[in-house]
């Protein structure tokens, strides 16, 4: 399996620098010093080492080429428009930084995080759009590895967070959103890693998954301030009822880590950060207004709704799950780009009776492990059933709770399958014990028979011996 891996890795490269010459080897270079670094971090993990290290090559190598494919073929405006913005914003911001030009757009209206990290990359490698597909590419592979971690401490099955990592790794749409120079793929990870993070604290206090806690949390606030707000608050909630039974020794950890992480963002400014956000867009008619901007374009859904006021909220949150689950409906997919996501969409809406399986084996056995998944999971579902008028968006979007939801997907998977395997080791043993009570009949039916046999014998000596 190593060698097949390093063979396809060669030959990726190869492939790229052939076709992609202007681009392609920087990009390949950059990819592969960062992905070596993830790779080591990998490598400190404790368990399944090699299979996570296996998993993130053949879930990179998968995203590099359907990231090749796109930036070959000019398809960025047709799978995400975005990517030609950051790259444009990305580009301007290292000119602002090198004093060679002026920033046109305040931080604010550019939010600053996707830019400044495409800045970032093309500082090292230059204005190469591949580079940063790349660099996603490592993102989207790494987070079905943090999954992993995430399911094991959780649930302690290894079946469990295997599933749960090729789910992440390997379904469509988690692909193509991180095979792009999107913002989706650092989002998807950085969200991982903060669940985890938060888990890990859990149990034990380590200044490593405080800092790393805390940094997810800031990129998260660079990047989509409102799922900051969302994961925050998952987070108190988790540590304020606890992943454990509440002692002494638990209350005192929780209190710290709730102390140092409210230390650490006040530090760094995001109170004024969030009370500036706040202000300007938490509240129903803000929300109403994005949410008619996205209801305008051809796949828009509950055009006639209007948020702006609670019962008006309360009341669009089952048409907006439904289609935030679901959708885009085969009714729906008028167009290429729509019907390429039927047979991704086929999966999951058959995979989804094992989501509700697997969600209520974990309310109903696993609640305070999984608790800051479950209060992040429904706190974003719910928001996005409010806010989203978009089918298209919602598709996207979708990805943030994929993750999470995947887990719930394996612990329903694994379930079912454990059933089966023992109604199937019960019929095996039920198999024996017959052959085994057949073969005893079959030894008492002999012995039986011997022992008439015998008898038989011995009454005839007698009979010629007394003369009869």
């Amino acid at each position: 399996m190593n060698a097949a891996l390093a063979i396809l890795f060669l030959f990726m490269g190869a492939a790229v620098s052939l076709f992609i010459p202007r681009y392609g080897g920087a990009a390949l270079l950059f990819c592969l010093v960062v992905s070596l670094g993830f790779g080591y971090l990998i490598g400190k993990v404790e368990s399944d080492r090699r299979y996570l290290l296996q998993l993130f090559v053949a879930g990179l190598l998968v995203r590099m080429v359907v990231g090749s494919v796109i930036f070959s073929f000019e398809l960025q405006s047709f799978f995400g428009g975005d990517a030609l913005t950051y790259d444009i914003l990305g580009w301007d911001v290292l000119l602002y930084w090198r004093g060679q030009a002026d920033l046109v757009v305040t931080d604010d209206t550019v939010v600053w995080g996707m830019p400044y990290l495409v800045a970032a990359i093309y500082a090292v490698v230059g204005r190469n759009v591949l580079a940063v597909q790349f660099f996603n590419a490592i993102c989207g592979a790494a987070a079905a590895v943090v999954v992993y971690i995430c399911a094991q401490h959780i649930f302690q099955n290894v079946r469990v967070a295997r599933v749960a990592a090729l789910l992440v790794a390997f379904y469509p749409s988690l692909i193509l959103w991180s095979s792009q120079a999107l913002k989706d793929a650092p989002i998807v990870l950085l969200l991982a890693v903060a669940i985890m993070a938060t888990l890990k604290l859990g149990e034990q206090l380590s200044i490593k998954y405080g800092v790393l806690l805390a940094g997810a949390l800031l990129g998260l606030l660079s990047l989509r301030f409102y799922i900051f707000y969302m994961v925050a608050a998952a987070i108190t909630g988790a540590f304020v009822i606890g992943m454990k039974r509440v002692t002494t020794q638990t209350f005192g950890r929780q209190f710290v880590v709730m102390a140092a992480l409210g230390l650490t963002l006040t530090y760094v400014g995001v109170l004024r950060t969030a009370s500036a956000q706040l202000g300007a867009y938490g509240n129903l008619e803000t929300m109403q207004r994005s949410r008619q901007d996205l209801a305008t374009a051809q796949s828009a859904f509950g055009q006639d709704v209007d948020v702006s006021t609670t019962s008006g909220a309360l009341s669009v949150i089952p048409l907006g799950m439904i289609y935030l689950l679901f959708a885009p409906f085969p009714w729906q997919m008028a167009n290429l780009r729509q019907s390429i996501t039927l047979p991704e969409m086929m999966l999951w809406w058959g995979s989804f009776p094992l989501l509700v399986l697997g969600g209520w084996f974990t309310l109903k056995y696993r609640l305070r492990q999984a608790l800051p998944i479950i209060l992040f999971t429904t706190m974003l579902t719910l928001a996005y059933s409010i806010f989203q008028g978009n089918v298209g968006t919602a598709y996207r979007q979708r990805s943030q709770l994929l993750i999470f939801y995947f887990i719930f997907v394996a612990v329903g998977y694994v379930l079912l399958r454990e059933r089966k395997e023992e109604r199937e080791r019960q019929a095996i043993a039920s198999r024996r014990a017959a052959q085994q009570l057949a073969e005893g009949n079959r030894r008492y039916k002999k012995w039986k028979h011997a022992k008439e046999k015998e008898l038989e014998d011995i009454a005839s000596s007698l009979s010629e011996k007394i003369g009869f």
